[in-house]
């Protein structure tokens, strides 16, 4: 996805009808729940940090909520958990997991199909959380309005909007789209061993970083299958002050910005921004 050759276009001007790659950025990455799960089975800060949060309530709003791997151990702990997520995939698969948990588990997570800028509830929570980089599928401003509108309605007089966003990395920003970087092979959950390479190629009109993962089965190995196959993922990138601007101008006061789960300081070396807000007063 060499742009180099495009010709010049508008800044603000968005492309008409339906765009395809971003569709196909903002699902294929949740269409195969077991890799998924096996890809982030180490991370694991920001689930104790939204259990140690969310322990504090009686329920919260997830978005993002895909198979469980924040709002499971939220149950586990006695948090009633209500989810929205985009993927049938990952919600089955969140079925799926929840019947191997006990009956009073299973009670407390309840989850609709449904799109984070139009679901509506007509319910209120203390803790709004959008997590693991869910918010990054919000690709135009319009997107990220309508998502805070749901929010505001959503949160319970008092409430607070928790969301983790990755901070832009400007090494991935800049990487060449032509240019494989390669990790060593692995057995994927699904398709065998394969060796696998990302492309990075940032849009740096729409600040959105689109990553091409491939992956290769390793012929001999017993793999059925030897097709390659790509996933495409895209990422909008918000800058820590666009953010915040962000949610001030759609009513929300921003407590705090940590740059960790750990409570530590935003610093240029962070990878992650932990957002904390609440709305602003008067605002409805």
């Amino acid at each position: 996805m060499d742009r180099g050759d495009e010709p010049h276009r508008p800044l603000l001007k968005k492309p008409k009808g339906r765009d395809l790659e971003l569709e196909a950025g903002s699902r294929a990455h949740f269409e195969d729940a077991a890799y998924y799960s096996q890809t982030y089975a180490d991370r694991v800060e920001d689930v104790a940090f939204y259990v140690q949060l969310a322990r504090k309530v009686p329920r919260v709003l997830e978005y993002g909520i895909g198979n469980g791997r924040i709002a499971i151990p939220l149950a586990r702990h006695g948090v009633r958990v209500t989810g929205i997520d985009l993927s049938r995939t990952m919600l089955a698969d969140l079925r799926a997991r929840l019947r191997a948990e006990p009956p009073e588990v299973r009670a407390r997570v309840a989850a609709k199909a449904g799109d984070m800028r139009r679901v509506k509830l007509q319910e209120r929570f203390p803790l709004v959380l959008c997590t693991f980089n869910t918010a990054l599928h919000l690709y135009e401003r319009e997107d990220v309005e309508a998502w805070l509108a749901r929010v505001r309605e959503h949160l319970a007089p008092g409430g607070e909007l928790v969301f983790d966003i990755s901070m832009p990395i400007l090494e991935d920003l800049t990487r060449d789209p032509r240019r494989a970087y390669r990790t060593p092979p692995f057995r994927h959950p699904t398709a065998g061993r394969v060796s696998y390479a990302e492309h990075f190629d940032y849009d740096r009109l729409r600040q959105i970083l689109f990553v091409s993962m491939i992956f290769e089965p390793v012929k001999g190995r017993g793999n059925v299958d030897n097709q390659s196959f790509m996933t495409p993922l895209a990422h909008r990138q918000f800058f820590p002050r666009e953010m915040e601007a962000l949610l001030h101008y759609n009513g929300f006061a921003v407590e705090s910005v940590h740059g960790d789960f750990s409570g530590g300081p935003l610093s240029p070396t962070s990878d992650v921004m932990v957002f904390r807000a609440r709305t602003r007063r008067g605002v409805r």
